[in-house]
């Protein structure tokens, strides 16, 4: 059943899109659904996966975006360069310390928004974790009833996360000033961070 996590939070990361931003990269793009989006804004999207069944369906997808295969530890990210920077569901598969060159790479004033999983370690993340079972249920349920018939789109690479909401905190603590993190629904946080001018 399709229902998608990482879109269902695609409004909520949209509303953190600087007014005037033109150039935004979104990390660990997958099928590029995230990427059309902020393109349908009139933003220039550079957009990388290292997986390369997703980006091969990416480009078949969408046209005017730059799909890139590569692993992001592996680029070189021009300082200042964007205005905008995304990570849906691919940190936890990338060391921590990749904050850091997203960070530099934004542009004063750009933002850095991390739609990101985490490793329940509290008895609050299990309550919430627990909460959103019946909850995924209905909306797995409610997509199946309304694609019925349609292929289904290619998997990504699924990975555990490894580090804690608290240990996410510590570290934005240190290397973000004036981030803030929320805790959602569906085993996710929303790391924001904006750059000063």
């Amino acid at each position: 059943m399709p229902f998608d996590h990482n879109d269902h939070y695609h409004r909520l990361l949209l509303r953190r899109l600087p007014t005037g931003a033109r150039r935004a990269l979104d990390v660990g793009c997958g099928t590029g659904a995230f990427a059309r989006a902020l393109a349908r804004r009139g933003v220039e999207v550079e957009a990388v996966d290292r997986d390369a069944a997703v980006i091969a369906a990416a480009r078949a997808d969408a046209s005017g975006i730059h799909f890139r295969q590569a692993d992001i530890e592996d680029l070189e990210l021009p300082p200042g360069r964007y205005d905008y920077i995304s990570c849906l569901a691919s940190l936890h598969h990338l060391p921590i310390g990749t904050l850091d060159r997203l960070r530099e790479a934004l542009a004063p004033g750009g933002v850095l928004v991390v739609l990101g999983c985490y490793r329940e370690e509290t008895a609050r993340d299990r309550l919430i974790g627990l909460a959103a079972v019946p909850v995924n249920a209905v909306c797995r349920l409610a997509v199946h009833l309304r694609e019925r018939g349609t292929r289904p789109g290619v998997p990504a690479p699924v990975a555990m996360p490894t580090t804690s909401l608290a240990e996410v905190r510590a570290y934005a603590a240190r290397h973000l000033p004036g981030f803030t993190l929320r805790q959602l629904l569906f085993w996710r946080y929303l790391l924001v961070h904006r750059r000063a001018r």
